[in-house]
């Protein structure tokens, strides 16, 4: 798949609930991409390297807009809230633990069996909190407000997108420490600041 844009002026006008279902449509394209490079790459894993990079990026950039965006509406504006994003930060974390692994392995010659397995169970577990997400989420999430606070919300996701870590999220690594954490935390503290005033 092509290069992907996720600036913050991506799509200026696209709703909050539009912008994620077509991420999580770019991830399963991803999968794809990584699975058939793999199966069709020769035995240096060049290919396969490259798509698995793509979606690490991608991958990361979405959990980490939904953690510090998507998230905490949710656990507001749902009843029993906590313990659905509690459910959700927990598949989330696993996803990143998965990343990093497949990271260590090698995609082609004698690891590539070992890689499309782990692989497979990732995209498995992935569905499922996709499919979570689209069930619990986003109905409020397209409830909420007028067009322009969905328009306001889709902006805030794709500021946090533009500025997340290129490799597993936060949530992911011990102790939550990760070089970009202070910079990050203060783009998300803006972008939430904006969204506030764009619902009063």
């Amino acid at each position: 798949m092509a290069g992907r844009d996720i600036s913050p002026g991506a799509v200026a006008e696209e709703d909050v609930v539009a912008l994620l279902t077509r991420r999580h449509d770019e991830i399963r394209e991803l999968f794809d991409a990584v699975e058939n490079a793999a199966a069709c790459d020769d035995d240096s894993g060049d290919g396969c390297r490259a798509a698995f990079r793509r979606l690490v990026r991608v991958l990361t950039a979405h959990e980490t807009a939904e953690e510090e965006i998507v998230h905490p509406y949710a656990r507001g504006a749902l009843e029993g809230g906590e313990e659905i994003v509690a459910a959700r930060l927990e598949e989330e974390r696993r996803t990143g633990r998965a990343l990093l692994r497949l990271e260590s392995m090698d995609c082609a010659g004698d690891g590539r069996a070992a890689f499309l397995r782990e692989l497979a169970a990732l995209r498995e577990e992935t569905e499922a909190h996709t499919r979570a997400e689209e069930r619990y989420e986003f109905p409020p999430l397209e409830a909420g407000g007028d067009p322009e606070w969905r328009r306001a919300m889709a902006r805030a996701v794709r500021a946090a997108e533009s500025v997340a870590p290129a490799r597993p999220y936060p949530a992911a690594v011990p102790d939550g420490e990760d070089a970009a954490a202070g910079p990050f935390a203060a783009v998300v503290d803006r972008a939430r600041g904006a969204l506030r005033r764009e619902e009063r």
